[in-house]
């Protein structure tokens, strides 16, 4: 081997955290995003979950290549999810960014100690808390499927005119008068406005639960809402790791619909479950709208500022 080969392996880091026994025991029993073992690497007062993972999966390109296929993102964030959720019960934990890999342990040393006056506070901050998730859907179950059935009345059972809208069934009526171009043309139409009107009452509701949740919360971070196939891989609930320790819907539990907000709350451990019962009651009731309230988590959301995040990094 020159000085120049890679090395066989690369070290992945899952958190930062206290150096207690704890969480020596802790991180032993548990497996890594490629089935390794585990471990701590110290610094004073500071540690890092660590494992060491394959140099030749784990490198720069190889790991771009993987994150972009969905299946390999799924099975790397619950392998980095199980770590932390192992962790989260000791205390403060940091968790790192999904797929923060390093050349080796004297570098995730270094990253401690440089930025150990970011680490302190943050585990001080956190200490106590847990992270709830607040996504906010427009749900086609209402408007939108009405809209449906009223495009589809002339072959429909007549018997099912009774239960639509009065208005909606008084349009259909309308456009079956009308050509069969104009007809879909005011179909059209009426969704459109069925769909704005789902979205306003999303947005209005959405504006409701964060005045109840941020009553109860120490901090928030409105998160962009989910589209295309990271909102239907997220869709029930699902964290990093697939689990759903405290999941529940308001509105009803389809996974369909437009998330228009996807927020955390940093809430203390003790009031954890009044946030979740009051955010689903101030939700409850609301037409055309899809609530899902997730957790506790570790406080991912919290864990880093922006700027000081860890990034996977070239060997």
């Amino acid at each position: 081997m020159t000085d120049n080969a890679q090395p066989p392996h690369m070290v992945y880091a899952y958190a930062v955290l206290r150096p207690t026994p704890e969480a020596a025991r802790a991180v032993a029993a548990v497996r890594g995003v490629a089935d390794e073992q585990v471990g701590l690497v110290e610094t004073g007062d500071l540690a890092a979950a660590v494992g060491p993972v394959p140099a030749e999966e784990f490198e720069e390109n190889a790991l771009r290549a993987d994150l972009e296929r969905l299946p390999r993102l799924a099975a790397l964030a619950r392998g980095h999810h199980g770590v932390v959720a192992a962790l989260a019960p000791l205390g403060a934990v940091l968790p790192l960014r999904l797929a923060t890999v390093y050349r080796d342990e004297d570098r995730v040393r270094q990253i401690l100690q440089e930025r150990r006056d970011q680490f302190l506070p943050l585990l001080e901050r956190l200490a106590g808390h847990v992270e709830w998730g607040v996504k906010v859907y427009t749900d086609p179950g209402d408007p939108g499927d009405q809209a449906d059935q009223a495009d589809h009345s002339d072959s429909a059972d007549q018997s099912d005119s009774g239960a639509r809208d009065g208005a909606a069934a008084s349009e259909a009526a309308g456009e079956r008068a009308l050509s069969p171009g104009r007809a879909y043309l005011a179909a059209r139409v009426r969704r459109r406005r069925g769909a704005e009107e789902a979205w306003q009452a999303a947005a209005r509701a959405a504006a409701r639960i964060a005045e109840e949740a941020g009553s109860l919360a120490v901090g928030r971070v409105a998160h962009r809402p989910q589209r295309g196939e990271l909102a239907k891989s997220a869709a029930g609930g699902e964290k990093a790791g697939g689990e759903q320790p405290g999941g529940a819907h308001a509105g009803g539990a389809k996974a369909r619909g437009e998330n228009i907000a996807n927020d955390a709350y940093l809430v203390p451990a003790a009031r954890a479950e009044d946030f979740r019962s009051r955010v689903l009651a101030a939700a409850d009731g609301q037409p055309g709208v899809r609530v899902e309230v997730t957790g506790p988590w570790a406080p991912y959301s919290f864990s880093l500022p922006p700027e000081a995040a860890v990034r996977p990094e070239p060997a």
